[in-house]
């Protein structure tokens, strides 16, 4: 886990983090706590739909378990969302809408193109569609991802996410 913490603190120093996160100017969709160095509302960093599309997205097209079919879903990086508040945990807390849980390792979204998707095929996620967030591995690309410890950990209905440290 050292280095695993190592490895981010290097690729946190390298990647151009936002200096200043400004205050979102619609709904928060997501709040992002605990471990982190950039915030915008206290001690706090929350995001609105315009900022969580400000940060570079990503497409991932896969077949997941809750799905018929491959799906093309769109949103950040994890690993740019982590460098967009500066987080220096190793552990991220999610949280849903129902107040289902699951510990992601931050390593996670080192090593793999794990996304927070915000659209399916194109559409905005509703609540109803697992939305406002998902958390998306890359199963067709990684298929040893595919088994049942990371599919817990592909939480849906996001809207918190706590970065643990030691």
């Amino acid at each position: 886990m050292r280095a695993t913490l190592a490895a981010l603190s290097a690729w946190l120093l390298l990647t151009p983090a936002a200096m200043a996160l400004e205050p979102p100017s619609a709904r928060v969709l997501l709040t992002v706590t605990g471990d982190i160095a950039t915030t915008n509302v206290g001690d706090e960093a929350h995001f609105d739909r315009e900022m969580l599309l400000a940060l570079p997205q990503h497409e991932t097209v896969t077949a997941t378990p809750w799905h018929d079919g491959r799906i093309r879903f769109t949103g950040p990086l994890g690993r740019e969302l982590m460098a967009a508040v500066g987080a220096r945990g190793d552990t991220l807390r999610v949280t849903a809408l129902n107040d289902y849980s699951a510990s992601v390792p931050v390593a996670d979204m080192l090593e793999h193109d794990v996304i927070l998707a915000m659209t399916m095929n194109g559409e905005p996620l509703r609540v109803r569609d697992h939305g406002p967030l998902f958390i998306i591995y890359p199963f067709d690309d990684s298929p040893e991802l595919l088994n049942e410890e990371v599919l817990m950990r592909s939480v849906w209905q996001i809207h918190r996410i706590d970065v643990i440290g030691d």
